[in-house]
């Protein structure tokens, strides 16, 4: 079946399989692979994007879902070469270790400040209870998305 989404803002119009996930489209068919498979249960939130400015797990959503949406991955974050306000939080925060979550972290974190600008921390680790991280405490992690929503 054909589709058509738009990617970062790029119309990417694919013949995919019914039964392809988004992940599958965004890492095979688009050539974006920021956006990781994890578990494949929706467990980890690796695989996390954003789908008409919400936050989705692409590794549970059939791309024939997305068709006609506006999909939103870690690299269409990025404004002229620079890191957006959460990304840079991430990096001068230390909110990352193997790097393996951040993408998806990144994503839901994105959306969480959408839905709440000024969250508390404890609206952060609720925000984010969806994605896991196998390395590190989430301390830096709640630290960077606190750093983020400060700057405006």
């Amino acid at each position: 079946m054909k589709i058509s989404i738009s990617v970062n803002g790029d119309k990417q119009t694919h013949d995919v399989e019914p039964r392809t996930l988004l992940v599958q489209f965004l890492r095979e068919q688009a050539n974006l692979t920021g956006t990781k498979v994890g578990c494949d249960t929706s467990s980890c939130g690796a695989c996390t994007v954003l789908v008409d400015g919400e936050s989705a797990k692409s590794c549970t959503m059939f791309a024939a879902q997305a068709d006609g949406s506006a999909v939103t991955t870690i690299e269409g974050l990025m404004t002229d070469g620079k890191f957006n306000r959460v990304q840079q939080s991430f990096q001068d925060e230390h909110g990352l270790q193997c790097g393996f979550c951040t993408a998806g972290m990144v994503m839901a974190a994105v959306s969480l400040l959408e839905e709440i600008p000024n969250p508390t921390e404890s609206d952060v680790r609720i925000g984010l209870e969806g994605n896991l991280c196998r390395c590190t405490g989430y301390h830096n992690i709640v630290k960077a998305v606190m750093a983020a929503a400060r700057v405006k």
